[in-house]
């Protein structure tokens, strides 16, 4: 578990701060080519073309990584299995910065470059509308993709869970899944969602954790999140609840503020920039905080072994 926590952080830590070497590392031109060569291989009505041929996909690459991370788990220590682990936690993130993402949508100096950078949320989907519903969920949806997914099946499998989890988003969502068939591609994407559902129930926890634990827990519970359902609208649900109470909180704490100080509070003038789309700040500081209760719950768990 600690050398779990060491890959993860590392991880962390060096796409933060080496964005460059992530954009340049993080591309999946070799499932491109081995979607090409499968699609080429296999003719109508073969397993390839069928609901489960998602599998010809995923398990050559899986097994490899797998036999790498089983060989590599007592060399030199571990020391190797550590790396190999970070390298592929590291190549699996993203692959896109959240957060420049997020900025660059916050910091658009006008509609249509808002509009530009909104579409980098979801490449492939319809363009979203510039208001603050609608970008809280993409933006929590986009954590669950980017972010929490990898992480929670490499916690569960190791480095082969973290890479099972994005190329399953590859094979149904974006431009390589264009290459995939129809029911193929269906077939992947029932399985995102097995994948994705204990992530979204325990994102929506970090969430109550973090915000107003009795509003997440109603959104979370009117949005069908008690119901074993391969859909997570509820972690939408949750995230705009949460935002919602958030921008509340904040309105309420300047009210008090300016009736303690005894100013009147005034409008801005005409010529001052005024914030736009506060939501997606509170939404980002959110998902940042659930990340950090995610760490330090498995902080807990290596300083639970240690004690043990």
């Amino acid at each position: 578990m600690a050398v779990t926590l060491l890959a993860v952080v590392a991880a962390l830590v060096i796409g933060h701060l080496a964005q460059s070497l992530a954009a340049s590392v993080r591309h999946y031109d070799w499932y491109a080519h081995w979607l090409d060569w499968l699609d080429a291989q296999f003719p109508e009505g073969s397993f390839w073309r069928g609901r489960w041929g998602a599998a010809l996909a995923l398990v050559p690459p899986l097994l490899v990584v797998l036999l790498f991370q089983i060989a590599l788990r007592h060399p030199l220590y571990g020391l190797v299995g550590v790396l190999f682990a970070i390298a592929v936690l590291f190549y699996a993130w993203g692959p896109r910065d959240l957060d420049l993402d997020i900025d660059a949508i916050a910091d658009a100096p006008d509609a249509t470059a808002r509009r530009a950078a909104m579409a980098r949320l979801w490449p492939d989907a319809p363009p979203l509308a510039i208001d603050g519903s609608a970008l809280v969920s993409a933006v929590f949806q986009n954590a669950l993709r980017r972010w929490f997914g990898v992480l929670f099946w490499f916690l569960v499998m190791g480095p082969t869970g973290a890479l099972l989890y994005r190329l399953a988003v590859l094979s149904c969502e974006g431009a390589y899944a264009r290459k995939v068939p129809m029911e193929t591609r269906d077939g992947a994407a029932t399985l995102l969602k097995l994948l994705d559902w204990p992530v979204a129930q325990l994102l929506t926890l970090a969430l109550a954790l973090v915000g107003n634990f009795d509003t997440v827990l109603g959104a979370w519970r009117e949005a069908g999140g008690a119901s074993f359902t391969l859909e997570h609208r509820f972690l939408d649900a949750a995230g705009r609840a949460s935002v919602r109470t958030e921008l509340a909180e904040e309105a309420a704490d300047y009210a008090d503020g300016i009736a303690e100080s005894g100013i009147e509070a005034t409008p801005p003038p005409a010529a001052a920039p005024v914030s736009e789309l506060p939501e997606l700040r509170d939404a980002m500081s959110l998902v940042w905080r659930s990340l950090l209760v995610w760490l330090a719950v498995l902080a807990l768990f290596v300083i639970a072994g240690f004690v043990a």
